[in-house]
């Protein structure tokens, strides 16, 4: 593994989101960037802002946060640590999750709360549109052709440049494209937990973006001597880059977005970019589980 690049991001390859928006497979996850249960304001905001300065330095250039992480802090720190920002930065945001307090999440995809929460984040960010703007949760109780008609309403109108959707089964991947030009969904999925398995595979057939949330939980396969554990020492690497390498061997249109609160720890995860699995190391990875 090599440790000299500057950018080491540019070794994880690129997608073009929607066609048009090429990025790093490798980017950044805002939701950490919190207070405890992803509320309030961070411990050290200062460390916050150096670690999003710091991810652009390493070639990241796609961000992910939502409008529900802090409520609104992760989007306002973005702007703080890197508004005017650098061409070529994609930021992605979501809604459709309303926060009752620390680790409190509800559905929320009423039309006129997606309406309201975009022009929020439209405000919090300081851009006149979004890039990738995704829904957060599919709300049971709200007919999914007014969620995503709301979305592409909101899109054709130029205030979203693309919609990607999140936590959904293939059926409801397949049900919300009828209703808007999916370019993204976003998973629970790492090398432990593979249920969304069958959503990578429809996402790669149709080259939709598939955004990991949780890449890096390795599960027992980290364990000493266990088979990420002897991968990661025969790279001089650790088993969470062991486990985000995996990742974008899995797929080309894989996106893992490692979040962390830490310049360190941002850092040791980039580098994982430039960790060349073997065949047969993938393979042995894969069957592990």
């Amino acid at each position: 593994m090599s440790t000299t690049a500057s950018r080491p991001a540019d070794a994880s390859g690129s997608f073009a989101l929607g066609g048009d928006l090429t990025v790093n497979r490798l980017g950044f996850g805002a939701m950490r960037l919190t207070g405890p249960g992803i509320w309030g304001e961070p411990e050290d905001p200062a460390e916050a802002v150096r670690v999003l300065r710091r991810a652009v330095d390493l070639g990241v250039d796609f961000i992910d946060t939502a409008d529900s992480y802090g409520p609104f802090v992760s989007e306002r720190l973005i702007r703080e640590a890197l508004h005017p920002y650098p061409d070529g930065l994609v930021i992605a945001t979501k809604a459709g999750l309303a926060r009752s307090g620390p680790d409190g999440w509800s559905p929320l995809g009423r039309p006129e709360y997606l309406r309201q929460q975009l022009e929020l984040s439209l405000r919090h960010l300081g851009v006149e549109r979004i890039d990738l703007y995704q829904l957060h949760r599919i709300d049971a109780k709200v007919p999914t052709a007014d969620q995503l008609g709301e979305l592409e309403l909101l899109r054709q109108e130029g205030k979203i440049r693309h919609i990607g959707v999140s936590e959904v089964t293939v059926d409801q991947l397949e049900e919300a494209r009828a209703y808007a030009d999916i370019v993204s969904v976003q998973n629970l999925y790492n090398i432990a937990d593979r249920g969304a398995e069958d959503v990578v595979r429809y996402a790669e057939s149709r080259n939709i973006a598939f955004i990991p949330w949780f890449p890096i939980a390795t599960g027992e396969l980290a364990r000493p001597g266990g088979p990420l554990d002897t991968a990661a020492r025969r790279h001089g690497a650790t088993p969470a880059q062991l486990a985000l390498a995996w990742l974008l061997r899995r797929s080309p249109v894989m996106l893992p977005i490692p979040g962390t609160s830490s310049v360190a720890h941002l850092e040791e995860n980039v580098r994982a970019a430039e960790i060349d699995l073997t065949d047969d190391e993938f393979e042995e990875l894969a069957k592990a589980v």
